[in-house]
């Protein structure tokens, strides 16, 4: 089916199998390819049994290799795949941001790939928290993916891997360093971690509070840090060196719905099944879920985001050991933000499982992570500086 995508000029292609992975419980036969294409630039999408593998090749490279793609439990492409549409296909491909002008991918073995192999080493040598190979992990995916303008999201706080701002800053300005030494414009959005970003934290609820962001339904927090972060992706585009003015063009594709409807483009060209952004009451839900309460009174002072994720892994939503499963609709939805006054015995979270002998210890984690004070606290900035 690709035959007539292949540019004009002598070419020769090689099919061969390499080895063998499983796909739902069966061997099936990876193949590699071997290419060779005069003066142009290619890029070609293979798909056998519901697995999508691509490859990218540039005028430098004349040798493809064919790869099955993978995600990391924790990201946004392996929510979407297990939470949202669980045919969601997760690859890079040039030809779809070209068309559609978005794509959700992740790492894959044709991305960086030394970068696992680095990691692995990091996690045994104990250099896992070293600043330049942190730099070096994230920007290498960032360059290889073909990124010219690079904006990125650097947290820091309680429930980030770098606690402090300072760190942060100085994260930042290796990476930013990195991305002018090979020509990309790269800018950091250093934003504070300290309480979870929006309501939601699980699976699921994370996609579903994002999808009713995309029709308009945006937490106050949540609102921040996408202005910011899409402002400065305008800027680099060439599209507005007015930061504010850029703001008011992103918040009226969401008021348009502009926004909603790419993103069902998006799910749908990856072959998503859309009928679950249009109609988010297909969403499978867990069957159990508590209430917590407290019996202080007075303003919140912290919502400690690290203990709040802790409780959601116990909950289900990520793994305590490396062999659990994840369970996609466990999580907890939070009723208020720091700074917010309550009163004795008002709800501040609701907690989702599916098994009710977890739901305990995560209501105790979520009780002391909560810290109510009795004199009023200034609200959390989001955005704390630009690198």
């Amino acid at each position: 089916h690709s035959k007539n995508r292949f540019p004009a000029g002598k070419t020769s292609v090689q099919l061969r199998k390499s080895r063998k992975f499983t796909i739902e419980g069966r061997k099936t036969p990876e193949y590699r390819i071997q290419s060779i294409i005069q003066n142009k630039s290619i890029q070609i999408s293979i798909r056998t049994e519901r697995i999508d593998t691509s490859f990218h090749q540039s005028r430098e490279n004349h040798h493809l290799a064919l790869s099955t793609h993978q995600t990391c439990t924790s990201s946004t492409a392996s929510r979407l795949r297990g939470a949202l549409l669980p045919y969601f296909i997760i690859y890079f491909i040039n030809n779809q941001v070209n068309t559609i002008n978005a794509a959700v991918t992740s790492q894959t073995e044709n991305i960086a790939l030394a970068d696992k192999k680095i990691y692995a080493l990091r996690d045994v040598t104990g250099t896992v928290e070293s600043l330049p190979l942190i730099a070096s992990s994230i920007m290498s995916k960032k360059i290889a993916a073909g990124a010219s303008k690079i904006v990125l999201d650097v947290t820091c706080g309680n429930g980030a891997f770098m606690k402090t701002k300072e760190e942060a800053v100085k994260l930042s300005k290796v990476m930013k360093q990195i991305g002018e030494l090979v020509g990309k414009d790269t800018v950091c959005i250093i934003t504070s971690m300290e309480e979870p970003l929006g309501y939601a934290i699980g699976n699921t609820l994370e996609v579903v509070e994002a999808i009713e962001a995309l029709k308009g339904n945006m937490k106050e927090d949540v609102k921040e840090v996408v202005l910011e972060l899409g402002s400065y992706m305008l800027k680099l585009a060439g599209k507005g060196d007015d930061i504010e003015e850029n703001k008011k063009k992103i918040e009226q594709c969401i008021i348009s719905n502009l926004a909603y409807e790419k993103f069902i483009e998006l799910v749908e060209k990856q072959e998503g099944d859309i009928s679950y952004i249009k109609d988010i009451r297909k969403f499978e839900k867990a069957n159990k879920f508590v209430y917590v309460t407290k019996k202080e009174e007075g303003y919140i002072k912290e919502i400690r985001a690290e203990e709040i994720g802790k409780a959601a892994c116990i909950l289900g939503a990520g793994r305590v050991k490396k062999e659990d499963n994840i369970d996609m609709t466990a999580g907890i939805i939070l009723h208020h933000k720091v700074g917010d006054y309550i009163k004795k015995e008002e709800l501040l979270a609701t907690l989702y499982t599916n098994d009710i002998n977890k739901i305990e210890d995560a209501r105790k984690m979520i009780e002391n992570a909560i810290v109510i004070v009795d004199e009023p606290v200034e609200k959390q900035k989001m955005i704390l500086e630009i690198i």
